[in-house]
């Protein structure tokens, strides 16, 4: 498989487990799995593009927090993805977005998620890289 299916379907398996296991993470897929391979790709394209370009203009905050200004580029990252899928009528939403003024359920929500997302994404890529790196 190309790299390109291989990270599609981890960016889906990932998501699942997040709309399945975080509370207030959710995603009206079951009728149609193209649902979801289409929030997989938008997850996929704005990791891929966004993410770099904010990690380089967070760097020097990064270094002063040791890396966990980390942990907030993948919440907002999920929050984009919540936005952008909310414009596009997708079903993908966090609970209590648009946050209100002091709407910290939904960043609890987007860390929650974010971290499930990035344990379970860092996961299968090991597992699909030592496959390919045997000859399964």
């Amino acid at each position: 498989m190309s790299d390109f299916v291989v990270r599609l379907i981890v960016n889906a398996v990932a998501l699942v487990a997040a709309v399945e296991l975080v509370p207030g993470v959710e995603l009206d897929w079951r009728g149609s799995p193209l649902t979801l391979l289409i929030v997989a790709l938008i997850f996929g394209v704005i990791n891929s593009y966004l993410k770099p370009i904010v990690r380089i203009l967070s760097l020097p905050v990064g270094l002063l927090t040791l890396g966990l200004v980390g942990f907030v580029i993948n919440a907002a990252m999920l929050l984009l993805l919540a936005f952008v899928s909310g414009e596009l009528d997708l079903g993908f939403s966090l609970a209590g977005w648009p946050a209100g003024p002091f709407g910290i359920d939904v960043l609890v929500t987007a860390f929650l998620a974010a971290l499930l997302i990035s344990v379970v994404s860092t996961i299968l890529s090991l597992v699909l890289s030592s496959r390919r790196l045997i000859g399964l």
